[in-house]
This record gives structure tokens, C-alpha cells and sequence, in this order.
């Protein structure tokens, strides 16, 4: 097979260098002009969003197990590879004709900018960022371009190629690199400086809860190495969402409407709403995407208000069963109606641990509600809720092949040993946790090797809306390979199901066996 001339090679390399740079340089300056735009006018921010929104649930569950909570960031190196692909390929193409590449460039900006109108809260003006970097980025396409022509062999493959004319491509290159890389991290600063959002949580002093919750008890903190924290910290708490750059809300102009098959519909502010009788209140929040045995599970304090006198004010009509709560960047969640007017805690919150919720988390205003996984009920940054039915209404991973209803099943797992963690020889201690949230839990058992199952020692129960820890000491075995199974019973008496399910599409289901071995 013949081989391309080196020549040759050095040629197409050097227009597809001018490719990858024109790229950054288009990408980056969008990035640096969408600091003043909708958090969504920055094309990666647009084109992740709307991935995410076609992405299949075994995808998602794929991505999720994975890469756990570094989702969001392997999706952005993923569409970067894509695109640094892309880019090198459309310079390879100026090099046959620059106006096929520079007609590819448009259609793609087109793309980009029906990926920034397709997301919630923007409009015709968050278009400016990416028309600005089309612009900026075929400009630089023909500069380096017309440098890298200008630095090929114009007779033959053994006529030389003036020193200077290969300088002044490679310069231009190196100074479109360096200046995407400068307008990035302007527009990455812009960004944080601009945030009103960071700026107002900073500033905000939580009002004291009308009701204030009961401390946890010490001893439900199982004191033993490797275990989690009873109270799970704000930067240790699991994030599982569609947002893939957090939404910026300034509290002073963030509303909830509450509508649809109600009495009185009606809008609240901020304002109003830390002027309510808040109460605290301790709770475990689970995502359906949780793998047996694992740590997309947190317990916190919340702080806020009761969801059942909110909708009591707006009186819902008769044959109304389910509230639809939509987030600012356009997530919905069908919860039950029942379930945010029965007795539980179901929370409007504006606090988490002692401290205004944190971006990520929802500021300024989130859902949390036990008993229910995250999907149909903790909805982040929320500004609706429409009072409907089931039968009328589907929220956002029900259209996706979920379920639309997600109560939270029997679960627990191991946290020590680790899986495949080597122990010393002698008295092995063991400990994990368990939940069942609106149940509580009544008994964790756990089995050595396939020996008989054995009561566990229980921490302290908080409420029956928060996780339980255990603990159980083994003497010791032989040398060697072993296992520990767990099960839990919930404060009814029933048993976890042994029956292994996937995540999709109701949430994870089975008993979590670990491998250890015995130094």
C-alpha cells in the first residue's frame, strides 16, 4: 500500500492544526460572550443539554455507573474529543475548498443556536454568542488557512518551503491557541464575577425555623473507620440532575407559580416565602439511578416550608392526583398528590445543613420529599407547579421510560469492609447502612460466607425518614477469601427483596454481597 509523501503529511497537518484552532477559537469566544447572556447560550452548555435530553436510560445508567457523579464532566470531554475531531477534518477540507468548510462551519453554528433556543428561558438574543464565535472563528479559519497555503510546496514535493512562511503559520497558530485559551478563562472569570446567584446566597441569613428538628441522637452515628457521616456534608452530597452548567437565579427575582386544577392559583417571591413559618426537618434523599450497594444516597437537615400548606392555600379540585414541579431549566417531576398532603415533611426548601442551599443543590428554592426517589420529587431551582393528573401531564424521565410514580424501595449495603478490601487476621468489624424513608428501619442482618444470617447492632434511629446505621462484629475466619451479605427489614416488619433489579425502571433492587479477604 503506498504511503502519503511526508510532505504531504506536514500538509494536511498543518490545515488541520488550523482547523483545531479556529475551532477553540470559536468556542471560546462564544464562551466568553455567553457571560452576559442565558447560562445556556454557551454552545457546549446547549449542545450537552440537548444530548442529555435524548439520551436513552440505559445511556444514562451507563454513564451514571460509571462515572458517578463525574457525569456532567465526562460528557463535556466527550463532546470536546467530538468536536477537536471535527474541527481537524473541516481544515483538512479548506484545504481542498474553503467555502465547503466554511458552509460546514455554518450549518453547524445553526445547529448550536437551534440547541440554545430548544432550552428554557432563552431567546432570540442568547444567539449572539455563538453568531459572534462563528464569525471570530471562520475569520481565523482563513487566516491560518491562507498562512498554511502560503508554507506548501508550490512546484513539486523537493522544492523547499521558506523558513519564514512555515514561522508565521506556526506563530498564527500558536497565538490563536493561546488567545482561545485567554477568552476562556476571561469568560470563565466573567461568569463567576457576574453571578448574582453566588453573590446573594453569600449574602442571605436564614430565617429561624418555626419548628426546629430534633438533634439526632449521638449513637446514630456508628463510630467506626470507613463509615459515612450520619449527617451527610453540603460538598460530599451526591448531585445527580440534567443541568450540565448550574442555573443562576437571583433570589430577588425568583417566583413559584402554583396553577392548574386549583381554586386560587397564585405566585409567591422569595421574600414571601422566608417570611413563612419554616420548619426543619432531617431526611434521606436516594436517586432511582442507585446500583445495589451504592452512594447515591445522603441524609441532611432542610430547612423549609411544608408543601401541604402550600398547596392547602391553592385548595385543589376534585380528580386532581398529581403535581407536576418544573425547574428553571425545564426538568419536571410528577410527584403524587397524596404525598405532598399527607402528613409527612414534604418541604419547599431554601436551606440545607445549616446554610442556604448551595448552587448546585437548588438555590434558592428546592423540593425534597421522603419516601420518594429524586426523579418524581426533589426538583432543583423549582419556579412551578401545576396541580394535574397523571392520565394528562408526564414529567421529564417519564416521557424516557421511567416510571411515573418512584416510591423509594428497602435498601442497604455495606460501607466496611470496602469490596475486595484486605482485613487483618482476628475480629473483623463490619458496618454500613440501611433505609426505607416514611418506614424507618427495625433490623439489619448480615451473613458470612453462606452461614446463617445474623442480627446486626443498630444505631440510633433519628426518624423514620433518614437512613440507620449498623455495626457487626465477626470473630474471624480462616485465611483467605470471604464474603458479607446484608439485608434490612423496614419498621413493619418487611423484608428487602433478595430479587435483583436494575435502576431503570424504578430504582435498584437486591441484596448487596462483598468480597473481602482475611490477611
Amino acid at each position: 500500500m503506498n504511503k502519503l509523501p511526508a510532505t504531504r503529511l506536514r500538509d494536511l497537518g498543518a490545515f488541520g492544526l488550523a482547523g483545531f484552532a479556529s475551532a477553540a477559537v470559536l468556542f471560546s469566544v462564544a464562551q466568553l460572550v455567553s457571560a452576559f447572556f442565558a447560562t445556556s447560550s454557551a454552545p457546549l452548555v446547549a449542545m450537552g443539554s440537548v444530548f442529555i435530553d435524548l439520551t436513552p436510560p440505559w445511556l444514562k445508567d451507563f454513564a451514571i455507573a460509571t462515572f458517578g457523579t463525574n457525569d456532567k464532566l465526562a460528557l463535556f470531554i466527550s463532546i470536546g474529543v467530538i468536536v477537536a475531531i471535527a474541527a481537524v477534518l473541516l481544515g483538512i477540507l479548506a484545504r481542498r475548498s474553503f467555502a465547503m468548510a466554511a458552509a460546514c462551519i455554518v450549518v453547524l453554528a445553526v445547529a448550536i443556536g437551534g440547541a440554545v433556543l430548544s432550552r428554557p428561558a432563552t431567546g432570540l438574543v442568547d444567539l449572539t454568542p455563538i453568531i459572534l464565535g462563528a464569525v471570530v472563528g471562520l475569520a481565523t479559519l482563513r487566516w491560518l488557512t491562507t498562512l498554511a497555503a502560503k508554507s506548501r510546496p508550490t512546484v513539486s514535493d523537493t522544492v523547499p518551503v521558506s523558513g519564514a512562511s512555515r514561522r508565521n503559520f506556526l506563530l498564527g497558530s500558536a497565538l490563536s491557541l493561546v488567545g482561545a485559551a485567554v477568552a476562556a478563562g476571561v469568560g470563565k472569570s466573567l461568569a463567576t464575577a457576574r453571578n448574582v446567584a453566588d453573590s446573594a446566597r453569600s449574602a442571605l441569613g436564614l430565617p429561624a425555623a418555626k419548628v426546629l428538628a430534633q438533634a439526632p441522637p449521638a449513637n446514630a452515628q456508628i463510630e467506626l473507620s470507613g463509615m459515612p457521616k450520619f449527617i451527610t456534608p453540603n460538598k460530599d452530597f451526591y448531585r445527580i440532575d440534567t443541568a450540565l452548567s448550574v442555573p443562576r437565579i437571583n433570589p430577588s427575582e425568583w417566583s413559584l407559580r402554583v396553577h392548574g386544577m386549583v381554586e386560587k392559583e397564585f405566585t409567591m417571591g422569595f421574600e414571601e416565602l422566608l417570611a413563612e413559618d419554616l420548619v426543619e426537618s432531617y431526611l434521606t434523599l436516594t436517586c432511582v439511578s442507585n446500583p445495589v450497594g451504592g452512594q447515591l444516597v445522603g441524609n441532611a437537615k432542610w430547612l423549609g416550608y411544608p408543601l401541604r400548606l402550600l398547596l392547602e392555600r391553592a385548595v385543589p379540585k376534585d380528580g386532581a392526583d398529581m403535581v407536576l414541579s418544573t425547574s428553571i431549566d425545564g426538568f419536571s417531576a410528577s410527584t403524587p398528590l397524596e404525598v405532598l398532603t399527607d402528613d409527612r415533611m414534604a418541604l419547599l426548601a431554601i436551606g440545607m445543613n445549616g446554610e442556604p442551599l448551595p448552587l448546585e443543590h437548588g438555590f434558592p428554592v428546592r423540593m425534597v420529599v421522603p419516601g420518594l426517589y429524586g426523579y418524581v420529587s426533589a426538583t432543583k431551582w423549582v419556579v412551578d407547579l401545576e396541580v394535574t393528573r397523571f392520565e394528562d401531564k408526564v414529567a421529564y424521565w417519564t416521557t424516557r421510560g421511567w416510571s411515573d410514580r418512584g416510591p423509594i424501595k428497602l435498601s442497604s449495603r455495606v460501607d466496611v469492609p470496602r469490596s475486595f478490601a484486605s482485613v487483618p487476621a482476628g475480629k473483623v468489624v463490619m458496618g454500613g447502612t440501611a433505609w426505607a424513608q416514611t418506614r424507618g428501619i427495625s433490623k439489619v442482618q448480615v451473613q458470612i460466607d453462606d452461614g446463617d444470617w445474623k442480627d446486626a447492632e443498630l444505631g440510633s434511629e433519628a426518624s423514620v425518614d433518614t437512613w440507620r446505621q449498623w455495626r457487626y462484629e465477626w470473630d474471624g475466619g480462616s485465611s483467605g477469601n470471604h464474603t458479607v451479605s446484608v439485608r434490612a427489614f423496614d419498621g413493619q416488619g418487611e423484608m428487602q427483596t433478595s430479587e435483583k433489579a436494575d435502576p431503570v425502571p424504578d430504582g435498584a433492587s437486591g441484596w448487596q454481597r462483598v468480597q473481602f479477604s482475611i490477611e
